[in-house]
Parts: structure tokens; sequence; C-alpha cells
């Protein structure tokens, strides 16, 4: 059978600022849950490495920048000393296989519970309006507002965060402004409640996130700097009336820092192989924005060829499908069949099930029909 030469979008070159990537084949942030005690793990090593390709982008699972920024059992962490020293090795084993690594910070805000905040203190938001307890599973706890002039130490846990991913040895980091945690609670008016210079108008309600993006810009150097923004999803209750508008007016706003990439959630759900698509179009927000864009949410093979061909985006971030095949660039290029993710062992704390235990191609693999 003759192979055709044509290329496939998804596995062409591409210039991320300073970087040179290979392919457009971008793993997305995917929280794990084992980092026990928030510090990375050994087994970690082998979980990124195992997905990391020459010329290939990888974006860690959230990492809390500080003691309150945990709302899940065995997330890690990057805001001390020893928690930098354990993702050292995870890093040096991705750039051993030419990998390019962004670290995802975050702060979950109120998507937290008593348990998980230093003293069994309440979590903190932009509100003291809580996530319906039992949402995701979770016990969330009400939270207690943040006053004004405590929102600059908050900024300040980013800049640090992300001083230590560069002493960990990333490449960058990306900031977390999506799915219903601390700054997208702050960003939409579903949740943000405030009357002070932080809520009410939509710049009001971005001048948190873009704080958080200006300080870690000036601190680590803006091509080294990304963010993930979900505008149009509902998670953890966090809506907003008009997405389309915050994520344009999102957009436009990180050209102002000069920011490597932008990385945004498709407004869709996906149930199991069912999608449901709506109106809206991250189009507008491609557009607005200057750098590289990242897209996500659902994407398989073909749409996310066709996405690139049709410069919809530059990159495509694979999640659930980059779990199940950690050599999913390889499968795409032979157009291999992909192995199926078992979505009960995305959550637990197993160093191997569901980890580091789905299987590679065989190096005999060919392309079959």
């Amino acid at each position: 059978m003759a192979v055709s030469t044509c290329p496939i979008p998804l596995l062409t070159p591409y210039k991320m600022g300073n970087f040179n990537l290979s392919h457009r084949v971008v793993l997305a942030p995917l929280t794990r849950n084992r980092s026990y005690g928030n510090i990375p793990q050994p087994h970690a090593i082998l979980y990124y490495s195992q997905r990391a390709s020459d010329g290939g982008l990888l974006i860690t699972e959230a990492t809390g920048v500080s003691d309150t920024a945990q709302g899940y059992p065995e997330t890690p962490g990057i805001w001390t000393k020893k928690q930098v020293e354990a993702w050292k090795p995870v890093v040096e084993a991705v750039h051993q296989k030419g990998g390019v690594f962004f670290c995802q910070i975050w702060h979950v805000g109120r998507a937290s519970s008593y348990a998980f905040q230093p003293n069994g203190q309440a979590p903190i938001s932009c509100t003291d309006k809580g996530v319906t307890p039992g949402l995701d599973g979770m016990d969330w706890s009400p939270p207690r507002r943040l006053r004004t002039d405590e929102i600059a130490g908050i900024v300040n846990d980013f800049r640090l965060a992300a001083r230590n991913a560069i002493e960990a040895g990333f490449d960058g980091v990306e900031i977390h402004g999506a799915n219903g945690y601390l700054l997208d609670q702050f960003m939409k008016d579903q949740v943000n409640d405030r009357t002070d210079d932080y809520g009410g108008s939509l710049e009001n309600r971005c001048r948190f996130p873009l704080e958080v993006v200006e300080a870690v810009a000036n601190e680590i150097g803006p091509d080294r700097v990304g963010m993930r923004l979900s505008p149009f999803a509902g998670y953890m209750e966090a809506v907003d009336s008009n997405p389309e508008a915050l994520g344009v007016y999102m957009a436009n706003a990180l050209n102002r820092f000069g920011i490597l990439h932008l990385h945004a959630i498709e407004p869709r759900m996906v149930r199991m192989n069912d999608r449901l698509e709506t109106p809206h179009s991250l189009l507008p927000m491609r557009k607005a924005f200057k750098g590289t864009f990242i897209a996500a949410g659902g994407y398989n093979k073909e749409d996310g060829n066709k996405a690139v061909a049709e410069n919809y985006t530059d990159l495509v971030a694979f999640g659930r499908l980059f779990l199940a095949n950690p050599d999913l660039p390889r499968r795409f290029a032979l157009d291999a069949p992909l192995n199926r993710y078992n979505r009960a062992t995305f959550y637990i704390p197993d160093p191997v099930i569901g980890y580091t235990d789905y299987p590679f191609l065989e190096d005999n693999t060919t392309n079959s029909d």
C-alpha cells in the first residue's frame, strides 16, 4: 500500500516564540492525583517522559501556587523548596527526550474544603458564595471573600510559583484561568459579586487575573508565559452572561503583556462520544490574540487536523487521548489504532495503574488498512 506524502497538519512543524516544535500535538494539563503530600513523585518522571517527544509541547497537571491553593487530594505544588527539587528530575527526563515543558500554575479558590486548607480555614474566593456541596463528588466548604488588600498577596504567590518553576527547569508556565478555579471565579459575573475595584464591570472582574499575568511576565519574561481560559464553560458553577465578550476582552488584554500563548477550551460539552455543538466559537479569541493559540476540548485526530488546516488554531491540546496513548503523535503519523482510556483510573492514587501502564505501539507497527 502506498504511503501518502501529504503532510498531516497536526504533525507539521511550528515555531512557538523561541521554541521550535516538531508537531502541534500538545499534552493538555491533566489532574492525576498521584503527588503524595503535594510533592511530585518518582513515578511522574516515567509518566511525563513517556509522553515526551522531540519538539513536542507538554503542559503539567495543575500545580498549586500556595498552601491555600489546594482543593483535591494528592495534587502537586510548587511553593516549597522540596517541591521544586522534586520537579527537577521530571523536567530533566522530558528535556532528555527533546520535549518542551510548561508548568501549569493554579489556585482553586472556592473549589476546596476545610480539609485541604491550612489550619482548617475557609477557602478563599472573590465571593462568599460556595460551590454546591457534592458537585464533582467533592465536599466543598463555604469560601471566604478575599479583602481588597489581600489580593496583591495572591498575585505574589503566582509570581513566586513562576520563579520556582523556572528554577525547577521548566521552559515556562501556563497560568490556569479556566475551569471555575480562582482566576475564573473573578472573571465570571455569575460568581463575582464584589463591589470594589475587582468586581462589577468586565474590566474590574478581569483586573486580578491580568495582574497575575503582568506579575508573572515581569518575573520570568513574557516569552515563557501562557494562559488557559474557558469563558464559555460552566465548570464549578462559574458562568458568565456574555462569554464571547469575556473571551475577546481577555485575548486583547493579554496582548498588552506580549505573552507566548493563549490556551482556550472549546465552547462545547463532550460526553463520551457525543458532542453537543454550540453557536459559539473560539475564532474571535483566535483572531484577537497575537501570540500562539492552542485549542482544547474533545478533539480527535480528524477535527484537530481540520482546525490546524483551516488556521482556526496553531496547536491542539489532547487530554484523554494522550493520557491513554503515550505515543499519540506517532500513532497519528502511522494512522494506528488508539488505546481506549479507562475513566475509572483517571483520579486514583495508584502509581502505575491508569498512569504509566498504557501500552506503546510495537516498534514494528506498520500502517495497514
